[in-house]
């Protein structure tokens, strides 16, 4: 009879392709090194500037300083607008203020923001699909003082009241989930046929890309590990995205906060990571799970993200 101990399940790892760190989130990150490289610390930052844990910590240690209000800021002061954007009056009150202000808003949400300021000229009205309280909303949401309602599920656009419905537009969060907002588009074209769409989805090409991955990974694997803070949007659509699909998945902030007994009986797991979250991070738990039994680690075939987003001027460093 075999008296040896049971050994530990050998795990299969499948990183999902692409995953972590966006364009717009790239040029957020270097916009407030550039800046604190070239001012000097602190410089202040309005919101956090991509929603990653890590990545704020190593910030603050740089000398960034994170803020949500104006007034916190001193006179003089150079300040950076999160990946988020922000709103009109935000804006204003940041230029009255004085401030040496840097706008890392993502390129893909400005491109939202502008629509909406063209369509309001011309007398449009606007339904937004995305979730309230999230800074991307109230900062889509606050360049207009009136006209635009926001909606988060199909229950919200039967209750949605416009004012007009002869110059009716949607607009869409950039990192909601690409199914859930197909859903709710198709309830606000059912209820107002005449609604003008954006002529390229709202949703960002990394969200989908990231989605899409999972999708092809989920059903190859027994669990999915999502690498991404609380308040990444994008990284919690990743994770209730793999649970739709049927497969057990959670989502951490850190290779800590892994626990050994979600490998219990498991031998092949994906992993991925939200637009927000470093390849450090993955790199982390990756290790973590050599430690819990990972025999191998195979990248998926996928899609190669090029894009990059220029700086704003100023941020030249003089070699």
């Amino acid at each position: 009879m075999n008296t040896a101990a049971p050994s530990q399940t050998a795990l299969d790892v499948v990183l999902a392709e692409p995953r972590g760190f966006c364009a717009g989130v790239d040029r957020a990150i270097e916009i407030v090194e550039r800046a604190l490289q070239k001012f000097g610390a602190p410089i202040y930052v309005r919101h956090e500037i991509v929603h990653n844990t890590y990545v704020v910590n190593d910030l603050k240690q740089k000398g960034a300083i994170f803020i949500e209000e104006l007034s916190d800021v001193p006179p003089g002061a150079t300040l950076v607008f999160s990946a988020h954007g922000v709103s009109r009056a935000v804006q204003d009150e940041a230029r009255a203020r004085g401030f040496a202000i840097f706008d890392a808003t993502c390129p893909l949400v400005t491109k939202v923001h502008v629509e909406v300021a063209k369509l309001a000229k011309e007398g449009f009205e606007f339904i937004m699909i995305g979730h309230k309280g999230h800074p991307e909303v109230e900062g889509t949401m606050g360049q207009l003082e009136h006209g635009i309602h926001l909606v988060e599920d199909v229950e919200d656009v039967a209750r949605v009241q416009p004012g007009q419905t002869e110059k009716l537009a949607v607009v869409t969060q950039t990192t909601l989930s690409v199914d859930d907002a197909a859903e709710i588009s198709a309830a606000v074209r059912a209820r107002f046929p005449r609604v003008r769409e954006p002529k390229q989805q709202d949703i960002c090409y990394a969200t989908q890309n990231r989605q899409d991955a999972v999708k092809v990974m989920s059903p190859q694997v027994e669990l999915v590990i999502v690498v991404g803070s609380p308040t990444s949007s994008n990284s919690n659509r990743l994770r209730e995205l793999a649970v739709r699909l049927g497969t057990e998945s959670y989502m951490i902030d850190s290779a800590d906060e892994l626990q050994p007994a979600w490998f219990e009986g498991k031998t092949r797991i994906g992993l991925t990571a939200g637009a927000s979250a470093p390849e450090l991070l993955v790199n982390q738990v990756i290790e973590r799970m050599r430690a819990l039994g990972a025999v191998s680690v195979r990248k998926m075939a996928g899609i190669e993200e090029t894009l990059k987003f220029p700086l704003p001027k100023g941020l030249k460093i003089e070699g």
